[in-house]
C-alpha cells in the first residue's frame, strides 16, 4: 500500500489535487480521506463552546484515530471515519464513510504534514503551495455557500485562528514536503508529475 498525503493551508487546492490524480488513477484503485472528517467530537459541548474553538489549530484532530484507521487499512482491514458536519460543529450521530483497503490511499487535510507520527506514515509528502489572497477568496465562498457562515464571522476566524495557525503550524511543515505543488489544481504538471509516480508504484 502506498499512502500519499496532501497538505497546504486553506483554500490551497488540496481536494482538486487529489481528485485529480484520483481520476487518473481510476477511483477504483484509490482510498481517498479527508482529515476534516477527523475533527475531535465536540457533542458534549455547548453550541456557543464549539464556535469558540480554534478549528485551524493541530490539537483539534483525533489523529489517534486516523492514524488507527490508516494502520487497519495497511492490514487490508475497512474502517469507518466518522463524518463531521460543520453546520454545527460536531460529528455525526449517524453516519459515517466506509474506508476500503486499496493499493493506493491519498489523504488530503491541513495539517497532514505537521504531526510527526502522522507525518511517519506517509510514503509521499505532499505540499500544495498557493498564493494567500486566493486562498481566503475560496475560503470566504465555501464557508458561505457550504457551511452557513456570515462574512464578518469569517473574517474574525481569518484573524483570530486560521491566518496565525498557518504561520505557526501549516507553513512551516512545508519543510516536510517530497513535493511542493505551486497554484493547487491549476498546476497540471505538479499533477501529472504526481499522478506519473504513482501509477510507477501501482504498476511496478
Amino acid at each position: 500500500m502506498l499512502i500519499i498525503g496532501i497538505a497546504g493551508g486553506t483554500g490551497s487546492g488540496k481536494t482538486t489535487v487529489a481528485r485529480s490524480v484520483i481520476a487518473r488513477l481510476g477511483a477504483d484503485k484509490v482510498t481517498f480521506i479527508s482529515q476534516d472528517n477527523y475533527y475531535k467530537d465536540h457533542a458534549h459541548l455547548s453550541p456557543e463552546e464549539r464556535r469558540a474553538i480554534n478549528y485551524d489549530h493541530p490539537l483539534v484532530f483525533d489523529n489517534e484515530l486516523l492514524i488507527a484507521h490508516l494502520a487497519a487499512l495497511r492490514e487490508g482491514r475497512t474502517v469507518h471515519a466518522p463524518v463531521y458536519d460543520f453546520t454545527v460543529d460536531s460529528r455525526s450521530a449517524s453516519e459515517s464513510v466506509e474506508l476500503p483497503p486499496n493499493n493506493i490511499v491519498i489523504l488530503e487535510g491541513l495539517h497532514v504534514l505537521s504531526d510527526e507520527k502522522l507525518r511517519a506514515l506517509l510514503d509521499i509528502k505532499v505540499f500544495v503551495d498557493t498564493d494567500p489572497d486566493v486562498r481566503i477568496l475560496r475560503r470566504v465562498l465555501r464557508d458561505i455557500e457550504e457551511r452557513g457562515r456570515t462574512i464578518r464571522s469569517i473574517h474574525t476566524q481569518y484573524l483570530n485562528s486560521v491566518k496565525p495557525m498557518h504561520e505557526a503550524f501549516i507553513e512551516p511543515s512545508k519543510k516536510y514536503a517530497d513535493i511542493i505543488i505551486p497554484q493547487g489544481g491549476e498546476n497540471e504538471i505538479g499533477i501529472e508529475m504526481l499522478s506519473v509516480l504513482t501509477e510507477k508504484y501501482l504498476h511496478g
